[in-house]
């Protein structure tokens, strides 16, 4: 299970993670899975934004592993040490793994992976194809803060419209 270090969220997170719940609500309208992602640099500037894209049939369509790609192409490795990325969701082990790898700093989500696989599990959606770890045990020098309590509903409702529960 994610450890639970909210405290440690601003005002500027919370605008952040708003705009990530926005994205994955624009995800779903496209008829994706609802996740939104943000990386800010050090300068607080949005440098790359993204939802879900795996509606299409590749589920390695992630906008946090888009995220680790762009930032590769384009941010110095001192840059992305520095930058922030913030999500929707707590990064899945393939997005973990690409954030650790590309050297990218701090990671700011709503809901956490347990929280995620918790609400599937209650609403009876088969399991995931992988184990849903927390970063911290697949990238465990990068920095982690969530899940965001006070944005967690909103997000568990997109989910739960994702799935055709009735909210």
């Amino acid at each position: 299970m994610s450890p639970d270090t909210t405290a440690e969220l601003t005002p500027n997170d919370l605008t952040h993670l708003r705009r990530c719940i926005a994205l994955a609500e624009a995800a779903l309208a496209a008829g994706d899975e609802p996740f939104g992602s943000v990386l800010v640099d050090a300068g607080g500037t949005v440098r790359f934004e993204d939802h879900n894209h795996v509606a299409g049939g590749d589920a390695t369509q992630h906008p946090e592993f888009a995220i680790a790609r762009w930032a590769a192409e384009h941010l110095s490795p001192a840059e992305r040490a520095a930058a922030t990325v913030y999500t929707s969701g707590e990064h899945c082990p393939m997005c973990s793994a690409a954030h650790g790898w590309v050297g990218l700093g701090r990671i700011v989500y709503v809901a956490s992976a347990a929280q995620l696989s918790a609400w599937l599990t209650e609403w009876g959606a088969p399991p995931a194809p992988v184990a849903a770890l927390p970063v911290q045990v697949v990238a465990p020098e990068v920095p982690v803060s969530g899940p965001a309590h006070e944005l967690t509903a909103e997000i568990r409702a997109l989910h739960a419209r994702h799935r055709g529960i009735a909210r």
